[in-house]
């Protein structure tokens, strides 16, 4: 790392070290300095034979499993090792919530929430891949890190070109953030296209190698809805001060434009390694062994509006962020639900907007106070979400 090391290594844990951002994550520490680093504790939904690779690769002291039933095969794969393990949603946040100086909070979905505070709680730095944090309880997490004195650090690429084109100082003198979006598998499709679409069409993302729900995601463009109302929680703008562009090269990542006419961006290769080691090495920068961006090879930048019509999902978002409340948290409660449901070939493609849209009218914005009533408004979401498209398949 530039800037030479410190003297004791930084403790570290990964929530979520078997997903694509965690495995991203291990790449990084597996080329770091030796003694840059050390694991304290690892975390993993169901890969118990990955997790326990990694545990015993990178020296942890605790692995531990979110599905109990793939307790047995991690226990028996660090037999003899010395490493702790553990199992159950109730050891995920007991192993978030250990002392350590940097936490990633990669975790799919609203069961990242508890985790994600429980790493908060002891005022280190969290970096954070996990949006549904912010969207379903952006309150409730950014006063957890403030009240615990943590650093919260945003590690999704748009976020962290934002969070590196952003002159915080000033805030006044911010015009708009413009997060890019590649636009998916589906970007030019027709709509007819887009009517009969498979999980397998849906998940074949052009440019990013991503988990099967975050590429639904992608391909309803829910994602880009997602980080507008996270981008809202992270940066001092307002809901009307945030832009998506679509830029299928994937090489702006984002950009602020400045009041003094300044539009600054940040590029890079489509490769999540970039935004990771900024929050890992943060305040400085990391060398990290990866393609660099050839601008001459790639010859040209394109951006162009997103079709509202094909992709309801900003539109939603947008509503949901307006309303407040618990509306952010029911869309991604229902839009987890009805993404499920489509992978399950249980739901069309375009129904997934649908049943989000339907669920959202039906349970309107209803008054936060507390992380109980997210986790139960979650709940009330996914049943909704649920039996709107039981409705939708009968008819």
């Amino acid at each position: 790392m530039n800037g030479g090391k410190s003297e004791a290594p930084r403790r570290l844990t990964i929530l979520g070290s078997t997903g694509s951002i965690g495995t991203s994550t291990m790449a990084l520490l597996e080329a770091a300095e030796p003694g840059e680093f050390a694991v304290e504790a690892l975390v993993a939904g169901r890969d118990a034979a990955g997790l326990a690779k990694q545990a015993i690769r990178f020296g942890a002291r605790l692995a531990v499993v979110a599905d109990p039933a793939s307790y047995a095969a991690l226990k028996a794969a660090l037999a003899g090792t010395g490493i702790e393990c553990a199992a159950g949603p109730q050891a995920v946040i007991e192993a978030a919530a250990r002392p350590v100086d940097w936490t990633m909070a990669a975790i799919v979905g609203a069961a990242g929430l508890k985790p994600t505070l429980a790493a908060l709680s002891h005022g280190g730095t969290v970096a954070l891949a996990n949006k549904e944090s912010l969207v379903c309880a952006g309150p409730i997490v950014l006063a957890a890190a403030k009240a615990h004195g943590a650093l919260l650090l945003p590690v999704d690429s748009e976020h962290n070109a934002i969070f590196q084109a952003l002159d915080g100082s000033e805030p006044k003198l911010i015009e708009k953030i413009i997060i890019t979006a590649s636009g998916g598998p589906f970007r030019t499709a027709d709509i007819s296209v887009m009517r009969t679409a498979t999980p397998e069409m849906a998940v074949k993302h052009p440019m990013w190698s991503m988990g099967a729900k975050i590429s639904v995601d992608s391909a309803t463009m829910m994602n880009k809805g997602l980080e507008v109302i996270e981008a809202e929680r992270l940066f001092p703008v307002h809901e009307s001060q945030l832009e998506v562009l679509v830029h299928p090269q994937s090489t702006v990542h984002g950009m602020v434009q400045y009041a003094d006419g300044s539009l600054l961006a940040q590029l890079g290769a489509p490769d999540m390694r970039t935004p990771i080691s900024h929050a890992l090495g943060w305040p400085r920068r990391m060398k990290v062994v990866m393609a660099r961006l050839d601008l001459a090879k790639l010859g040209s930048l394109t951006f162009e509006a997103p079709d509202p019509v094909r992709f309801p999902a900003l539109r939603l978002a947008r509503e949901a962020l307006i309303a407040g409340q618990g509306a952010p948290c029911i869309l991604n409660a229902a839009n987890e639900a009805a993404v499920a449901l489509f992978l399950a070939r249980k739901l069309g493609f375009l129904d997934i907007a649908t049943v989000v849209e339907e669920t959202l009218q039906r349970l309107g914005a209803p008054v936060v106070d507390g992380l109980d009533d997210v986790i139960a408004l979650d709940a009330a979401a996914r049943a909704e979400a649920h039996r709107l498209a039981a409705l939708r398949v009968l008819a």
